[in-house]
């Protein structure tokens, strides 16, 4: 016998019948959703395979009421073209993207981050170690405290999360630091490389081993961190050496630290990475005049030195104008490139009137014809609490920080953390003018549906980026 129930309103409902009925229901929207189109594949709207075609976008550099095909070969631009309408649609031919008047610009650049220490802050794993005064000396001690617990799992966790979130603002190439010290040994390095084999279709990931301890200080004299450092430069998969000279505990460890790291740059053939000159002292004079001419008498130039990249530099604020021009001077054909890193430099440096600084890189450029970029630094720990990994979030800081609003200025703004940051660290970028022949690394900005609010220029997505972005990587979408 058919069980009863009684339905909200009390009126009786016979089981059997209901399964009877929601049984031939079911029937009847399987047969009509079989005599509709399947709906589109994957690939067909978010092509995993190279892109061919990129219809109908705005470009930075063309007036925003005109839209541009681009056709890609081979991770580069082969073609830019006005855009035809097409009869037919044609978004859902493999290889096609439609773009739908959205602005597409160069992608985005990580010039410096430091993949083993984000997230600290959030990570349930050291939700122990807060901030309590802010200071460098906190956070050298913080960051202390939480590589004594670093082990594969939350380094890869944690190193995963940053990157596949660059991604997604549109960053394709980073520069990540990975700490070499006695405390961790190889963990950080060991984990960077897994993470870059993990993310190399998706994002260039340049490893910078990194000494951020002293090489010459402390109680064995740096003998431990030199030889691992040693054994870094010489692993495959290591691109970059770098240190933190103004760790040391006097000035002439400081240009012993320069010319040892100088040295295993030249020696290995790679790139060099300092964080020079982290002060605000008027009273201490700027390690960069020493640096430069270490480099120099190293013939850097004529035995086919690779980059060399100085971040921070923060007692750099204080120079008069005749001290830029004398730096554009003694940097002659030296390849150096400065990175500023505004949000760090922020929180941390600040002098005994709490006056703040960061390189003014805009005016460097500018001004002075210095080579320079902005990033990130650091996401989550100690040295930079606030912030996220999107680059163009410090383009954005810029416009205050640097009282840059002028269209000028923000195109500056976005080199800086575009194809600016990638020279910073000798990776080849699309302009913001495209031409045929630069790679096929873009962000394509906006949703479909926001209307009159989309950016159509690079002087919007600096004021305001945004959130939605596509990230295109050597001609292959690396985003949804």
């Amino acid at each position: 016998m058919a069980g009863l129930n009684s339905d909200s309103n009390g009126v009786k409902v016979n089981e059997e019948e209901a399964t009877v009925h929601y049984r031939d229901a079911a029937r009847d929207k399987a047969a009509r959703v079989s005599s509709r189109a399947p709906p589109p594949r994957y690939s067909d709207v978010y092509s995993s395979g190279p892109l061919h075609t990129i219809v109908g976008v705005r470009l930075p550099c063309k007036p925003p009421s005109t839209l541009w095909d681009l056709a890609v070969a081979d991770g580069k631009i082969a073609s830019i073209e006005p855009f035809v309408s097409h009869p037919h649609d044609i978004a859902h031919l493999p290889g096609v993207l439609v773009a739908t008047e959205r602005l597409l610009a160069p992608s985005l650049c990580h010039a410096h981050i430091h993949l083993d220490k984000c997230f600290l802050l959030q990570d349930p794993k050291f939700l122990d170690l807060e901030i309590e005064t802010g200071d460098f000396n906190e956070a050298m001690e913080l960051t202390t405290q939480a590589k004594s617990r670093f082990e594969e799992e939350d380094l890869l966790r944690r190193g995963r999360q940053l990157i596949e979130e660059s991604i997604h603002f549109g960053v394709t190439v980073m520069r990540a630091f990975v700490e070499v010290d006695g405390d961790v040994k190889f963990k950080c390095l060991d984990a960077g490389l897994k993470l870059k084999k993990e993310f190399e279709e998706r994002c260039e990931v340049q490893l910078c081993a990194f000494a951020q301890l002293p090489l010459f200080s402390g109680e064995d004299g740096g003998v431990e961190i030199r030889d691992l450092m040693s054994q870094a430069a010489h692993r495959e998969g290591v691109d970059v050496v770098g240190s933190t000279p103004y760790v040391e505990q006097d000035e002439v460890k400081m240009k012993m630290n320069v010319r040892w790291i100088s040295m295993m740059a030249l020696f290995n053939g790679k790139p060099l990475d300092l964080h020079l000159d982290y002060n605000l002292e008027k009273s201490q004079d700027p390690l960069i005049w020493s640096a430069l001419e270490i480099l120099k008498g190293r013939n850097w130039t004529e035995r086919g030195g690779k980059r060399i990249t100085l971040g921070h530099c923060t007692r750099l604020t204080l120079f008069s104008p005749e001290d830029w021009r004398k730096l554009k001077d003694e940097i002659s054909d030296l390849p150096v490139s400065f990175v500023g890193l505004p949000t760090s430099d922020l929180f941390m440096m600040r002098n005994e009137s709490r006056a703040r600084g960061t390189l003014p890189i805009p005016e460097m450029i500018q001004a002075y014809k210095l080579d320079g970029a902005i990033a990130v630094n650091n996401v989550g720990n100690a040295f930079t609490p606030q912030g996220n990994c999107d680059p163009l979030s410090v383009a954005s800081l810029g416009v205050a920080v640097y009282q840059a609003g002028t269209k000028k200025d923000a195109e500056i703004l976005y080199e800086c953390v575009s194809s600016r940051a990638k020279a910073a660290i000798g990776v080849p970028s699309a302009s913001v003018d495209f031409a045929v022949g630069d790679p096929a690394d873009f962000v394509l900005f906006d949703r479909l549906d926001i209307g009159w609010r989309c950016r159509k220029t690079i002087t919007e997505v600096v004021y305001d980026a945004g959130p939605h972005r596509q990230t295109i990587r050597q001609g292959r979408l690396t985003t949804t």
